[in-house]
């Protein structure tokens, strides 16, 4: 990774090259491609069919970090997003869900949220569910009053215990993470 963002130093802002990068399924492009495309001169369509496409979840998460959270339309694909039954625009509604949580956004209704992840977490994509987390660890963090349900909630899933897991990458249980990221901000 630190090759690529020493060769995207290099090459600066390419959109065009970036949409060919993008466009070969190649994952180490992909990752390219979302440093040095310039995300103002997607179009909403151009953007959702990018998440729709992307490779891995990594790459997801690149694209959805340095293009979908630069994009001028992000709150109305945010909204789309998150009624998809596509895995990678879910995610990517969730994400945009998670970092409008952190930035303590007043149009985002927390109750609701909650209600959605303990309805709809059970069932959704693994891709899904580990931004579903993302949010409900920001919602503990950031709402402290919500904190026994969001525990709750992830105790009543069973989240924790039935995820694939690989070797180095388990997802954040959340009553531990969110101690330890309270702990941090004191």
């Amino acid at each position: 990774m630190g090759d690529i963002r020493t060769l995207a130093k290099k090459i600066k802002t390419d959109h065009e090259l970036a949409l060919k990068l993008w466009d070969t399924g190649n994952i180490e492009a992909q990752h390219l491609a979302t440093l040095i495309i310039k995300p103002t001169s997607l179009s909403a369509d151009e953007l959702d069919a990018m998440t729709r496409s992307a490779s891995c979840a990594q790459v997801a998460d690149w694209l959805n970090s340095y293009v979908v959270a630069q994009h001028p339309e992000k709150d109305a694909l945010r909204a789309k997003w998150m009624k998809d039954k596509d895995r990678w625009a879910a995610r990517a509604g969730w994400h945009l869900t998670a970092s409008g949580v952190n930035k303590g956004s007043d149009s985002l209704n927390v109750t609701a949220l909650l209600d959605r992840i303990e309805k709809e977490m059970p069932k959704a994509k693994p891709e899904v569910q580990w931004t579903m987390n993302n949010t409900l660890i920001a919602i503990d963090i950031k709402h402290a009053e919500h904190r026994k349900r969001v525990i709750v909630i992830g105790e009543e899933i069973g989240l924790y215990n039935d995820w694939p897991k690989s070797k180095g990458c388990i997802p954040p249980y959340v009553p531990v993470c969110v101690l330890e990221m309270v702990k941090r901000m004191k």
